[in-house]
C-alpha cells in the first residue's frame, strides 16, 4: 500500500460539515438579524441624543432602571460575556434565552442617554444567548454546544462589525491567553460568514476607515515607530481593563446598594462632560455630533484628536461599565487607540491615519488578548498594504498589556514571556484575586 485508505473516514468528515452548515447556517441568520437590528436602534438612539442634549440629565435615572430591571428579571444574564465564557469552558446551567433582548435594550437606553459604552459585548452576548436558546431543537451534546456558543460568539462579531475572519478566530482564540484550539474553527466560519452576511442584507452598513495606501515595500524606520507605539498600545490597554476593573471593586466596597451605583457614575459622566465642555466622550464615539469634534473617523486626519483624548474616553467608559451601565468595551477601545495613535503619529512624524489604524486594533488586542484576530481585522478593515504593521502592533501590544484583560473569565493557557508566578489554567478573575490578596498582606505586614 502506497498510502492508506479509509473512505469511511472522508464520508464521516464530509457528514461533519454538512451537519454544522445545516445547524449554524440558520441560527448564524438569526444573531446576524438581531445585530441589524441592534445596529439600527443604536444609530436612531445616537441621532435622538445629539438632537436632545437634555437626554444627558436623565443618565443617572437609567442607570438605575437598568440595574434594577435586571435585578428584577436578569438572573445570570448580568454576568454578561464572563457567563458565555464560562459555559464554553465547563458547561452548567446554561446561558438563559432572556440574555438576548435585555442586553439590547439596556444598551440601546445607555447610549440614548449619553453613558460611553460600546457594541461587541452586546452582540456577542446576543450571539451566546441566541445559540444556546436555539441549539437545543437541535438536541446537542456538551461538546456540541461548547462549539455552538462560539458559533454565536463568531457570528455576532461578525454581524456587529463586518469582519469574519477575525470574528472567526476571535472566538477561538479569547477564551485562553496564548493557547487557541481549532475543534470549532469551521463552524465558527460559517458562523460567522452568514452572520455578516444576515445584517448587511437587511441594509445596515458598516463604518468604513480610509487609510491612504503608502508603499508596501517594509520600512525599518516606520516600523521602528510602530514598535515604540506597540508598547504604548498595550500599556493603555492595561489601564483601561484595570481601571474598570479596579472602579467596579469600589462601587461594591462603597456603595452596597447596586442600583445607586449608576446613579453617582452618570452625575460622574454629566459633570466630567460639562468640566471638559464636550460632549464627544459620550455614546460610541464613532463620529461626532461636531464636524470637527473628536472622533473615531476623525482620529484618522492630522488634527482629529487632542493629546489627552484617549485618557478622558478611557475614564468616561470606565466610569460608565464598573457602575452598572450595559455596553460592550470594544468600540471605546477603538476610540482609545485610534485618538492615541493620531498623537503619537504627531510626536514619531509618522502619517495619522496610519497609525490611528494601528491603534486602533493594536488598543484592542492587548485589552482582549486576541493578537491574531485583531490583526485579521485590521487587514479586514483597512487593506492588506501594511499589514505587517498591523501586526508588528498587535503582537507587540499583547505582549506588553500583559496577564491582564477585559474578560475576567479568561484563561491563562500559556504564560507571556514564560514569566515565573503566573499559574497556568486559572482564570484573569482568580489572578487579580491573588494579586490583590497579597498586596493586602504586603501593606499589612
Amino acid at each position: 500500500m502506497l498510502f492508506r485508505r479509509d473512505f469511511q473516514e472522508h464520508v464521516r468528515l464530509g457528514w461533519y460539515v454538512i451537519r454544522w452548515v445545516v445547524i449554524a447556517t440558520p441560527i448564524a441568520a438569526v444573531i446576524g438579524s438581531s445585530c441589524a437590528l441592534f445596529l439600527w436602534a443604536l444609530d436612531r438612539a445616537t441621532e435622538t441624543r445629539f438632537s436632545h442634549p437634555w437626554l444627558l440629565f436623565l443618565l443617572p435615572l437609567a442607570g438605575a432602571l437598568i440595574v434594577w430591571s435586571y435585578r428584577r428579571w436578569g438572573g445570570d444574564s448580568g454576568h454578561g460575556n464572563n457567563l458565555i465564557m464560562d459555559e464554553i469552558h465547563e458547561p452548567r446551567a446554561g446561558v438563559p434565552a432572556r440574555m438576548a433582548p435585555m442586553i439590547l435594550i439596556s444598551t440601546v437606553v445607555t447610549h440614548l442617554f449619553g453613558g460611553s459604552a460600546g457594541r461587541e459585548g452586546t452582540a456577542i452576548q446576543i450571539g451566546g444567548s441566541l445559540a444556546a436558546t436555539l441549539g437545543r431543537f437541535f438536541k446537542l451534546t456538551t461538546t456540541d454546544t461548547r462549539k455552538l456558543l462560539m458559533v454565536g460568539m463568531s457570528a455576532g462579531f461578525a454581524g456587529v462589525f463586518g469582519t469574519p475572519l477575525a470574528g472567526t478566530v476571535f472566538a477561538i482564540e479569547v477564551l485562553a491567553i496564548g493557547r487557541m484550539t481549532y475543534e470549532a474553527l469551521l463552524p465558527c466560519l460559517i458562523g460567522a460568514i452568514v452572520g455578516d452576511y444576515f445584517c448587511t442584507v437587511w441594509g445596515v452598513h458598516h463604518t468604513r476607515y480610509m487609510v491612504e495606501v503608502g508603499p508596501a515595500a517594509f520600512e525599518w524606520l516606520t516600523a521602528s515607530k510602530v514598535a515604540v507605539a506597540a508598547v504604548a498600545f498595550g500599556l493603555v490597554s492595561v489601564v483601561f481593563a484595570e481601571l474598570t476593573h479596579g472602579l467596579h471593586r469600589l462601587w461594591e466596597r462603597i456603595c452596597p446598594r447596586d442600583w445607586f451605583r449608576p446613579v453617582i457614575g452618570g452625575c460622574l459622566i454629566i459633570g466630567l462632560t460639562h468640566l471638559l465642555g464636550t460632549r464627544d466622550y459620550l455614546g460610541l464615539g464613532v463620529y461626532s455630533s461636531s464636524p470637527d469634534g473628536v472622533s473615531i473617523l476623525n482620529a484618522f486626519h492630522p488634527s482629529g484628536a487632542d493629546a489627552m483624548s484617549w485618557w478622558w474616553k478611557i475614564l468616561f467608559t470606565a466610569i460608565t461599565l464598573s457602575s452598572g451601565f450595559k455596553g460592550g468595551e470594544v468600540t471605546p477601545l477603538f476610540f482609545v487607540g485610534a485618538t492615541l495613535g493620531n498623537t503619537l503619529a504627531g510626536v514619531t512624524g509618522a502619517p495619522a491615519d496610519l497609525f490611528a489604524a494601528l491603534g486602533f486594533v493594536a488598543v484592542f488586542a492587548g485589552a482582549t488578548n486576541t493578537p491574531l484576530a485583531c490583526t485579521l481585522m485590521g487587514i479586514e478593515l483597512f487593506g492588506s498594504a501594511h499589514m505587517i504593521y498591523f501586526a508588528i502592533a498587535c503582537f507587540l501590544s499583547y505582549v506588553f498589556s500583559g496577564h491582564s484583560g477585559i474578560y475576567l473569565s479568561q484563561r491563562i493557557g500559556t504564560r507571556k514571556g514564560m514569566l515565573d508566578g503566573v499559574p497556568e489554567g486559572v482564570t484573569l478573575a482568580r489572578l487579580r484575586d491573588t494579586h490583590h490578596s497579597q498586596s493586602e498582606s504586603d501593606r499589612s505586614g
